[in-house]
């Protein structure tokens, strides 16, 4: 029986809102989360294992899946674009998305989980789920910031806890929760004033940028893999507590 709408990134708001109404007992299930299912050799060794997780996920999840909502343009990356044209030649039915909307004020950009005292890994679980759930969270608190965290999602979301619960959210995540997942500003802003962390994951195109911007703000640049290795997390600690 097939009770899955699938995803990846943020698909645009009508898409979901559509799917809702027509599939309102599915089930939205996010291919960009490592659900621990079997791994397959789709792509090479060297790739982003974000990627490999939705290919892995679709191709588990394929008897259940009823649509796949598939962002491909700025707001997700090419690698997308090609998994989507790829899927659908495999026989899914695959909804491209574009969500490249610009913000059109940005100094009026409400951010209340992005900003809260909650714990960062928290903070990204929500913002995530919140694409689809879509729940009200502007009676959260907004909290000074000591440090900041700005990338993407992690594969390893264990790794957020090495982070206080100050820890203010910056980049794609950020982007995600003010509702403009393509804006470029949004996503090329840190607080200078705070120390942050740059984050990507290994292959992923968003390696320049975030190399760029943590030589910008002198913040640290660290691309992980599928897990964290002690050494990369040993680099954060270092650089949180130095700072």
């Amino acid at each position: 029986m097939k009770d899955i709408i699938a995803f990846w990134g943020y698909p645009r708001k009508e898409l979901i809102k559509e799917a809702k109404e027509k599939y309102p007992f599915a089930q939205f299930v996010d291919l960009d989360i490592d659900y621990n299912y079997p791994k397959l050799n789709l792509t090479p060794d060297a790739y982003c294992v974000i990627i490999k997780n939705i290919l892995n996920n679709a191709y588990y999840l394929k008897n259940r899946i009823i649509e796949i909502l598939a962002p491909i343009g700025k707001d997700k990356c090419d690698s997308a674009f090609f998994v989507c044209e790829i899927l659908k030649n495999e026989g899914f039915k695959v909804i491209q998305s574009v969500f490249e909307d610009k913000c059109p004020d940005i100094k009026k950009l409400f951010l209340p989980i992005s900003k809260s005292g909650l714990p960062l890994k928290e903070k990204v679980e929500i913002i995530t789920k919140n694409i689809y759930e879509q729940k009200d969270y502007s009676y959260l608190k907004e909290v000074k910031p000591a440090f900041g965290f700005w990338g993407v999602p992690p594969n390893d979301l264990d790794i957020l806890n090495l982070f206080p619960d100050n820890t203010h959210v910056f980049g794609w995540i950020r982007a995600v929760e003010a509702g403009y997942p393509g804006d470029w500003e949004i996503e090329s802003y840190a607080d200078k004033n705070i120390p942050v962390v740059f984050f990507t994951q290994s292959f992923c195109s968003k390696n320049y940028l975030a190399k760029y911007l943590a030589d910008k703000y002198q913040g640290l640049y660290i691309d992980i893999d599928s897990t964290p290795t002690n050494s990369a997390k040993a680099k954060i600690e270092a650089f949180l507590k130095l700072r």
